[in-house]
C-alpha cells in the first residue's frame, strides 16, 4: 500500500486562494496517474481535477474550471492543486488519489488515497 499524504487545507474567505499539496513516496510516482477529489457533507465524492503521469493532460470539473489548476512535480513526488477565487460551495474534504490508472478521472479509478484535508470557505 502506498501512503499518500495531503496538506494545505484550511479556512478562508470567499475569493481567497489555497494551494493543496500531495506527496507519495517512491520513484514510481512519476508513473502514477493522479487526481483531486472532494466530498462535502451529505454528498457523494466528486472529481475535481485529474492529471496524467506526464502532466501533459489534465481535466477539470466544470465547477472549478478557470479557478483551479492541477500540476505535478515528479522529481519531488508531489501533486498540487492551486485553488483561486474560492467559493463557499468549494467547502469539502479534498482527497488526493494516485496510482496505476484504473479509470480516468473517476473516484473508482485510483488505488492509492490520502486521508483528506479540510477546505472551508466562508461567505
Amino acid at each position: 500500500q502506498v501512503q499518500v499524504v495531503e496538506s494545505g487545507g484550511g479556512l478562508v474567505q470567499a475569493g481567497e486562494s489555497l494551494k493543496l499539496s500531495c506527496t507519495a513516496p517512491g520513484p514510481a510516482f512519476r508513473d502514477y496517474w493522479a487526481g483531486w477529489f472532494r466530498q462535502a457533507p451529505g454528498k457523494e465524492r466528486e472529481t475535481v481535477s485529474c492529471i496524467r503521469e506526464s502532466g501533459r493532460t489534465t481535466h477539470y470539473a466544470n465547477s472549478v474550471k478557470g479557478r483551479f489548476t492541477i500540476t505535478r512535480n515528479n522529481a519531488g513526488n508531489t501533486l498540487y492543486l492551486q485553488m483561486n477565487n474560492l467559493k463557499p460551495e468549494d467547502t469539502a474534504i479534498y482527497y488526493c488519489a494516485a496510482g496505476p490508472l484504473l479509470r480516468w478521472c473517476s473516484p473508482e479509478g485510483y488505488p492509492y488515497w490520502g486521508q483528506g484535508t479540510q477546505v472551508t470557505v466562508s461567505s
